[in-house]
């Protein structure tokens, strides 16, 4: 199970026209936006990139607006973990769990994926918070993570999972970015 002293969010290539161009991008954009805010509860890292931002343009305002003061890591791989700042990023946090959000779940978020497996990381895929441009892309790229060892999961199921009791201070904080 996810851990408070062990996860971090990865929130993958929310930008531009792009992110406005994803299936079901509203039920996306409330998940994300749900995901940030509870992770944020807990006080877990989380780490934000960009690919090709001159091109694609910046983080949309919706969900950057969720974590200011933080600045993206630029890219051009698909793959986040194929940029040093990016595995820089994640090695100084010592941590081993990867929550991951994003676009497009069959290229950028699926590689990535693939690249933390390989390297000996737990990832959980958010799967109500990744999507593509078509919901058909959007499932396969599900399918290639769970095949490859990937965990997938709901913002709801990960904040509850973390929460762990009711009991918890956090819980009326949960309860409120859930509801």
């Amino acid at each position: 199970m996810l851990t408070i002293d062990q996860t971090i969010l990865l929130v993958i290539d929310f930008q531009g026209n792009l992110a406005q161009a994803m299936d079901d991008r509203g039920s996306l954009f409330e998940n994300v936006r749900k995901i940030i805010q509870g992770i944020q509860t807990f006080d877990i890292p989380l780490i934000v990139t960009e690919q090709i931002p001159a091109k694609l343009g910046p983080t949309i305002p919706e969900i950057a607006g969720l974590f200011q003061g933080m600045t993206p890591i630029a890219k051009e791989s698909f793959s986040c973990f194929q940029n040093p700042g990016f595995r820089e990023t994640l090695e100084k946090t010592g941590r081993r769990q990867v929550l991951m959000t994003g676009i497009e779940t069959h290229i950028c978020v699926y590689q990535t994926a693939r690249d933390l497996l390989a390297a000996g990381y737990e990832v959980y895929i958010v799967a109500d918070a990744v999507s593509s441009r078509t919901a058909r892309n959007r499932e396969i790229g599900l399918k290639m993570m769970g095949d490859a060892g990937g965990r997938l999961t709901c913002t709801e199921a990960v904040l509850f999972e973390l929460l762990r009791t009711a009991a918890s201070e956090k819980f009326k904080d949960i309860f409120r970015i859930v509801k």
